[in-house]
C-alpha cells in the first residue's frame, strides 16, 4: 500500500469522527469487542500511526525505537479532550501525515522492526491503514449500535498485503477483514480466537 491510502484511511474516519460530535456521542462507552473506550480506541490508532512513522524515520531494527510515555501510561498520544471530536480527527489527518510522509520518502529497500515482521515502507502504510479501519469499525459500530462500513478498497489493499492467503471468495473486502481480525464470524468459519497479521516483506 502507499502514503496515499494512509491519508484516504484517515480522511474517512476523520470525517466520520466529525459526523459524530462528543456531545452527542458517548466516547466513553467500550469500544465494540474491547476494553478499551471509543476515545481510547481512537486515540491507540493516534499512537500507532505516530509510532510506526518513527519506525520508518528511525530505520529502527531489532525493537521498537524506546519512546515512553511521559506519565508511565500506556499511550504517548492524547487528544484533548475540550478539543471534542473535531481535535480527534484533525490529530488523526496530523498522525496520518506524518506516516504518509515517511511512507513517500522511504526506500523500497528501507526495513523496519514490527513484532509481526520486520517491514518496508510499504508493510507499515498497510498496517496504518489497518489500525484506522478496524478501530474505526470498533468505534463506528460502538457508537451507532450498528455494524459501520468501511471503505472497501482500504480493506482490499490491507488484505492483500498483511493477510496472504485470506479467504477473498467467502464475502466482501469488509467482511473478510473483520473475519481475519476477529472481529466477526464468515461464511461458516466461525470466529478467529486469535490472529496477527503478517508483516514480512513481499
Amino acid at each position: 500500500m502507499e502514503a496515499d491510502d494512509v491519508r484516504h484511511a484517515a480522511q474517512w474516519l476523520a470525517a466520520e469522527l466529525r459526523a459524530r460530535p462528543a456531545d452527542d456521542y458517548d466516547y466513553d462507552a467500550h469500544a465494540h469487542g474491547l476494553g478499551w473506550t471509543c476515545w481510547a480506541a481512537a486515540e491507540h490508532v493516534l499512537d500507532d500511526l505516530l509510532a510506526y512513522a518513527l519506525q520508518l524515520a528511525g530505520r529502527g531494527r531489532g525493537d521498537y525505537l524506546p519512546v515512553d510515555a511521559a506519565d508511565g501510561g500506556e499511550t504517548v498520544v492524547r487528544s484533548r479532550r475540550s478539543a471534542g471530536t473535531v481535535g480527534l480527527a484533525a490529530n488523526l489527518e496530523a498522525m496520518a501525515e506524518l506516516l504518509a510522509a515517511q511512507v513517500q520518502v522511504g526506500d523500497a529497500t528501507d526495513r523496519a522492526y514490527h513484532p509481526w515482521g520486520e517491514s518496508d515502507p510499504g508493510g507499515f502504510a498497510a498496517m496504518g491503514v489497518c489500525e484506522i479501519v478496524v478501530h474505526g469499525w470498533d468505534v463506528l459500530t460502538a457508537l451507532d449500535d450498528e455494524v459501520a462500513d468501511l471503505p472497501e478498497d482500504l480493506c482490499a489493499g490491507v488484505l492483500a498485503r498483511l493477510f496472504p492467503g485470506s479467504p477473498h471468495d467467502l464475502g466482501s473486502a469488509q467482511e473478510v477483514l473483520l473475519w481475519q481480525t476477529g472481529r466477526r464470524d464468515i461464511a461458516g468459519l466461525g470466529r478467529l480466537e486469535s490472529w496477527r497479521w503478517d508483516a514480512t516483506v513481499r
